[in-house]
């Protein structure tokens, strides 16, 4: 019998430009919402208070959109970087264009944006992947830019596998 771990993709595994669809999807609840905002210690109301956010803008509590940034980018995480990440360097161009809200399902595509070997770090390369969150609707409602440090491919191990 063979063995097959799941793992995520080595820095040669990640191809440039390519579009990676990260399924299932993952449904928004209120529960997800209360919880992660109280966690976090965050008291905005548009999260906590459904009284006060029915008479705001969009009529509803809001999902945290700290919420949202963190399940986009961990929806990444099994056709990415399992096992095979060193470490995330950082997080940028973030901006939220829609809401998102309780009952939404969020779905994640990351695209290889640039790569490059580590010029400190033999074995290891540094790629920028810009994620991307849409609603049921397919209307964008998170994007981001992370940077991550990478394992190169185990020696003897080939890129075509």
């Amino acid at each position: 019998m063979t063995d097959i771990i799941q793992r995520g993709l080595y820095y040669e595994e990640l191809e440039l430009g390519a579009r990676y669809l990260h399924r299932p999807g993952r449904t928004a609840t209120e529960a997800d919402n209360v919880l992660f905002t109280t966690l976090t210690m965050n008291t905005q109301a548009l999260h906590l208070d459904a009284a006060f956010a029915d008479t705001q803008e969009f009529g509803q509590r809001l999902m945290n959109s700290m919420w949202t940034l963190s399940t986009m980018v961990g929806a990444s995480v099994a056709q990415l970087t399992q096992g095979t990440l060193v470490a995330q360097l950082g997080l940028g161009d973030i901006s939220f264009p829609h809401p998102l809200f309780a009952g939404d399902t969020l779905y994640t595509e990351s695209t290889i944006a640039e790569k490059r070997l580590s010029t400190s770090r033999p074995g290891q390369g540094i790629c920028t992947i810009a994620h991307i969150g849409r609603n049921q609707n397919d209307v964008i409602v998170a994007k981001a830019t992370r940077t991550v440090l990478m394992h190169r491919l185990p020696e003897g191990k080939s890129d075509d596998v």
